[in-house]
């Protein structure tokens, strides 16, 4: 018995599809239909399915946001999930998605298509019981990668960061960041020795930022390069970052562990 999560906030479209899966997978146990992406990350570690079908535009979290929170939530036994993206038809999304050979399904649900990747899912499923290890999760970090949002255009770069500390706006040369991280509506910059709070995202901030120097680790974190001193690995594969005058750590994702490989 193989089991599944299905992530979608359409009800009927949710139902079509448990329905066509259990026609084409009689052996395929639905253990869960959430409706949005944190239900979805949720029941995903509580009842650890084999497979997952996410939608990829859902409320409180996209399907792309649960499956990269899941991949650094993940532990063990068993294997990381085989995953499915639910799209609406999109000629961008679906060419990014080909690109990045990653499993997909269009809405609305074709039963064709869908068998076929039922077929593609029965003989990953396979080989995985027979390898063991990271297939699912390795799978999932290449397609995240390759869906990783290009920027469309070059940007002004940052020199300077303006935060306010009350009725005081700092300004923080860029050079002297340490790393950042996303709280809320808010992106905390923090330095040698200070910390302050400007209101914008990190996706918005990440493209006016020199990427060879500055490294996206975290879906809520980025580093400054210069900074880490060391990589360390636990003994459940995670790493962590020891950065220069800052004692705390950063976690690094699944997602950007490449980035820490030996050369």
């Amino acid at each position: 018995m193989t089991t599944a999560l299905i992530a979608e906030d359409e009800p009927i479209l949710a139902a079509t599809l448990a329905h066509t899966l259990q026609s084409l997978w009689p052996e395929l146990q639905i253990v869960a239909t959430c409706p949005n992406g944190v239900k979805a990350l949720e029941q995903s570690l509580a009842l650890r399915p084999e497979v997952l079908f996410l939608d990829i535009k859902m409320p409180g979290k996209t399907g792309l946001e649960a499956a990269e929170e899941l991949a650094e939530l993940w532990t063990g036994p068993q294997p990381f999930p085989q995953i499915v993206f639910v799209t609406a038809y999109d000629e961008y999304a679906v060419q990014a998605f080909d690109r990045s050979a990653a499993d997909y399904v269009l809405k609305p649900v074709s039963t064709e298509r869908l068998a076929r990747t039922v077929q593609r899912l029965k003989d990953r499923l396979q080989l995985q019981a027979v390898q063991g290890g990271q297939g699912g999760m390795d799978a999932l970090i290449a397609q995240l990668r390759a869906l990783a949002p290009a920027v469309a255009a070059p940007v002004e770069r940052l020199s300077i960061i303006r935060a306010a500390v009350g009725n005081t706006v700092r300004m923080i040369p860029v050079a002297d960041v340490v790393y950042m991280e996303a709280m809320d509506k808010y992106v905390n910059v923090v330095t040698a020795d200070s910390e302050a709070l400007i209101r914008t995202s990190l996706r918005e901030l990440l493209p006016q930022l020199d990427d060879k120097l500055f490294w996206q680790v975290h879906r809520g974190t980025i580093v400054n390069a210069s900074c880490v001193l060391s990589a360390v690995r636990d003994e459940a594969g995670k790493i962590s970052l020891n950065l220069k005058h800052r004692n705390e750590k950063v976690r690094v994702s699944p997602l950007y562990a490449h980035l820490f490989r030996q050369m």
